[in-house]
């Protein structure tokens, strides 16, 4: 039971997450993209850092290089001229700049994979932050016609005011006429009283005529022209 409950409690959450993701998807993607941004300048500065020692490196060897070059040469000089000790000297000296040198070549071989490997790690992050923002411009256009569609939806409806009208309209046209229901009242209440009965007799000749038909007002016209 509790597994159940435990299980049906993340799946919840999981579904509250998704709606909260896709409610501020455009704000998530800009705040994505602004962090990918810090990691590139970030990445930038280590690699600047990285350059700058690699050419202190690179100086450094150099000053080595020359160092030698100059003590060998010294060196050659005093050996020529029998003084071993000074020889001597140039030599323990020219060991430990080597070793030196030694350290100094390897460190900026180290650097410069580093800074290779780096700087293909930048370019892509460039290229990628480059299509993150394409991508969010076409996000925050899909987003506008979802939201255009929406209101149009809520607009022209199932509940819209147009149809509410036609509705409304329908519902006037589909009235009874009230000039035509006061003729039938009229008419089922004079066979309620039996004044229709009377009327109908008198039209037919039986007895004196209760109102007056067009064949009186004819007969009456013609008398008058005569």
């Amino acid at each position: 039971m509790f597994k159940t409950l435990s299980t049906l409690i993340v799946g919840a959450n999981a579904r509250n997450e998704d709606r909260v993701r896709d409610a501020f998807a455009i704000e998530l993607i800009d705040q994505k993209i602004r962090e990918a941004e810090v990691s590139l300048k970030t990445a930038k500065a280590t690699l600047a850092s990285l350059i700058q020692r690699q050419r202190a490196e690179e100086n450094q060897r150099k000053t080595l290089q020359n160092r030698i070059s100059d003590l060998t040469e010294r060196a050659q000089h005093a050996l020529a001229a029998n003084r071993d000790d000074m020889a001597m000297q140039a030599a323990e000296a020219i060991a430990q700049m080597e070793n030196e040198l030694t350290i100094r070549s390897d460190t900026l071989d180290r650097l410069d994979q580093k800074i290779l490997r780096l700087r293909t790690s930048i370019e892509a992050g460039h290229r990628r932050i480059i299509d993150l923002k394409q991508g969010a411009i076409q996000a925050r256009a899909v987003r506008r016609e979802q939201t255009i569609q929406s209101k149009m939806h809520s607009t022209i409806g199932t509940t819209s005011s147009a149809e509410e009208a036609e509705e409304l309209i329908t519902r006037v046209l589909g009235r009874d006429d009230p000039f035509e229901q006061a003729e039938i009242l009229s008419e089922i209440n004079s066979e309620l009283d039996h004044t229709g009965v009377v009327d109908r007799m008198g039209d037919a000749g039986f007895g004196a005529a209760t109102r007056s038909t067009a064949d009186d007002v004819l007969t009456r016209l013609k008398s008058q022209k005569d």
